[in-house]
């Protein structure tokens, strides 16, 4: 739903398909090359314009203050882009599906959703580029989900090639753990070599996670989730996790397996999407 003062805006999730460490850079930061795609589920974020100049969050997410919670932040960093458009205020409310440190992208999906929506709504008339840019301060993910478009990423994830894999259907299935994202990628078992090959290269071979085997010996969880839902279709983790996946050639292959997963365990079944929902959706009313 969309009008001139109150938009609704999909805050859809990602996969990462693949995902390689290459080098761990000087500055700490590591060089990866991973395959993004979108689903075609996530969270929901409605706007109300307002003009106080304010930005309200209408509900907030559990022991996440208010100053960083990323939608606030994407808020304000859009708001303060320009002076022109400082006395714009927005309603803001975050219907969440999305598991938090899943790894499926919720938060960068929901800074992204923020910027894009708000440009519309307060009609700045910035490029999605211009979006990616300012969006890169807030995380390395949030740039892909503002272009919406499935890629290649390389760097630290900002160069980015869009590409179209195929659309397949995922079980998305999360066990009961948070994982540091830090503790991963400080652990000094992680790979931090595999070379670098082209996509044409990586789209020919297995793929595979260089972050899964750090992460299933930190959390026994995940993998005793991997070794059973492997029994039914090829699984992996998405990012760091803690959420893995598998992959079905249609829904109903998914839905089955799906209906079998442990107590304890909790999940959703998406289709990939090479174009993510909020820029189908806001295509429809631009």
């Amino acid at each position: 739903m969309i009008g001139n003062t109150r938009m609704i805006l999909p805050s859809p999730a990602k996969l990462n398909l693949f995902l390689y460490i290459n080098a761990k850079r000087a500055d700490g930061y590591h060089e990866l090359q991973t395959l993004f795609q979108f689903l075609d589920f996530g969270d929901e974020i409605e706007f109300e314009l307002t003009n106080t100049g304010e930005i309200e969050l209408l509900n907030q997410i559990d022991g996440v203050p208010t100053e960083q919670n990323l939608i606030y932040k994407a808020a304000k960093l859009l708001q303060n882009h320009t002076a022109y458009h400082s006395s714009f205020g927005a309603k803001i409310k975050l219907t969440k599906r999305l598991p938090m440190g899943g790894g499926v992208g919720g938060g960068s999906s929901n800074a992204a959703t923020v910027l894009v929506g708000l440009n519309h709504l307060w009609k700045m008339g910035l490029s999605l580029s211009e979006l990616a840019q300012l969006g890169l301060t807030l995380g390395a993910d949030v740039p892909i989900f503002v272009q919406g478009r499935s890629a290649f990423a390389e760097g630290v994830g900002e160069k980015l090639t869009f590409c179209e894999p195929k659309e397949k259907w995922y079980l998305v299935l999360k066990p009961e753990v948070h994982i540091s994202t830090a503790v991963v990628f400080n652990d000094p078992n992680l790979p931090r070599n595999t070379p670098k090959l082209s996509l044409d290269q990586l789209l020919s071979r297995k793929w595979g996670n260089d972050c899964e085997k750090v992460v299933k010996d930190h959390y026994s969880e995940v993998e005793d989730l991997i070794q059973w839902l492997v029994q039914y279709a090829p699984a992996r983790l998405t990012g760091t996790g803690a959420c893995v996946f598998a992959e079905f050639d249609n829904k109903e292959e998914a839905q089955n397996v799906f209906s079998l997963k442990p107590s304890g365990v909790s999940g959703f079944v998406a289709q990939g999407c090479n174009i993510s929902s909020l820029h189908q959706t806001l295509h429809l009313f631009s």
